[in-house]
């Protein structure tokens, strides 16, 4: 009985959104709530007797009956969703009689892409982009096609490299370019450069505070919105931080949390202080663009590699001395790619938590200059000393949990 509520409720479902779109006179669709109805029942039925060449036959005359539907059609719309969908139904009412609440779900979401064809219409042709379209695609196939083939061990002489861990941090700073995208695409320009800086610092705190600093440079009058969204970039470098330890070592992110949370609320403070200055800045009109930098991503491995490669060897070559000191270097380049250096070779060996602590707030500290020396020189004094009172506060607040221990 269970099954039969299914497969009858989701083709009434089903047929009552195709029932509204059916029209009227000899231009009307040829199926509405009836139809979908019976088709769900057939299903239920066909599978209820337990007879598979039953059901076989069932599908292959709903086909039939849908594909004769489809040729006496004398629409405007020259589409085949209706079609599709009593094929669709019928397989809900197939599904129902082992899994209705599997089948009942099928049918809610049946529904709802069926309700919301002016909705996916526009966000397909007119909201998404080629580029849009295109780096979806890509990043897709880095996730589901690339990631799965790759080894989970590399070469003998790439020692502390996993190259199937490597390329998932690719992923997941695609994903996080790609949501940061997302989120100023929806919001709009109301939220102004701030929303900006956070979206930016998921792709390069130090490449969005140079940025902003340009454009502070070139327009006084958003000084303090581009001040802002400095500040913000630094959030997004914190919370990344936390997220490239989580998956790379996740007794590493034991180790950072206090400086992580001491870091992210002091990066709060200073974003959130910067916001009070800069409620009449708005950034202009997004235009569509790339949801994420492949190049960044690609680069940001390759570096990642090569880091953890001289990391792991000058570590077994010189001992834990060398760890601090190739972190600190790395980090003026890029914080994230070593810390995750700093937290690998720890994964792979028995490095001292102290170390893999210190190691890591060099490369942060290091970074920090890097940000320093460009807010002054692409932004002036006057927006490099503002993003260096944020910046400072940052750092200090990531060095407190290790001072005090």
């Amino acid at each position: 009985m269970l099954g039969l509520a299914a497969a009858l409720g989701g083709g009434l479902l089903i047929g009552i959104e195709r029932e509204r779109r059916k029209g009227t006179g000899p231009h009307r669709a040829p199926a509405g709530v009836r139809t979908f109805t019976l088709a769900a029942l057939a299903g239920w039925g066909a599978q209820l007797t337990g007879q598979p060449l039953l059901v076989v036959a069932g599908a292959g005359l709903i086909v039939a009956l849908a594909a004769i539907g489809y040729g006496r059609e004398r629409s405007d719309d020259p589409g085949i969703t209706t079609e599709v969908a009593l094929f669709v139904t019928y397989v809900i009412g197939v599904l129902a009689v082992g899994r209705p609440s599997l089948a009942a779900g099928a049918a809610v979401i049946v529904s709802i892409l069926l309700a919301s064809r002016g909705s996916l219409h526009r966000f397909a042709v007119e909201w998404l982009s080629e580029s849009e379209l295109r780096d979806g695609l890509l990043f897709c196939g880095a996730a589901l096609v690339v990631l799965p083939l790759l080894p989970q061990q590399g070469a003998a002489w790439l020692t502390a490299v996993n190259p199937r861990r490597l390329w998932g941090l690719v992923v997941l700073f695609m994903g996080l370019q790609a949501a940061g995208y997302v989120a100023l695409r929806v919001a709009g320009p109301r939220l102004g450069l701030a929303l900006s800086g956070l979206a930016s610092g998921f792709v390069s705190s130090t490449a969005t505070i140079a940025a902003l600093g340009a454009r502070a440079r070139e327009a006084p009058e958003l000084r303090r919105a581009c001040v802002s969204g400095a500040l913000f970039s630094t959030v997004a470098t914190v919370v990344l931080l936390a997220v490239v330890a989580a998956a790379v070592n996740p007794d590493g992110l034991q180790i950072l949390g206090p400086s992580l949370i001491g870091g992210l609320a002091a990066a709060l403070v200073g974003a959130g202080l910067s916001l009070r200055h800069q409620a009449g800045a708005t950034a202009g009109p997004m235009a569509p663009g790339r949801a994420f930098n492949l190049w960044y991503a690609i680069g940001f491995a390759v570096l990642l590699s090569t880091v953890t490669f001289l990391m792991a060897w000058l570590e077994g070559r010189f001992g834990l001395l060398a760890l601090p000191v190739g972190a600190a270097l790395a980090g003026f380049f890029d914080a994230h790619a070593a810390a995750t250096s700093v937290l690998s070779v720890a994964a792979a060996g028995n490095v001292p938590r102290t170390e893999v602590l210190s190691a890591v707030l060099l490369a942060f500290t290091t970074n920090t200059m890097s940000k320093l020396i460009a807010a002054f020189s692409a932004g002036g004094f006057a927006y490099g000393a503002r993003v260096t009172a944020g910046l400072v506060l940052v750092a200090l607040a990531v060095w407190a949990p290790l001072l005090w221990a």
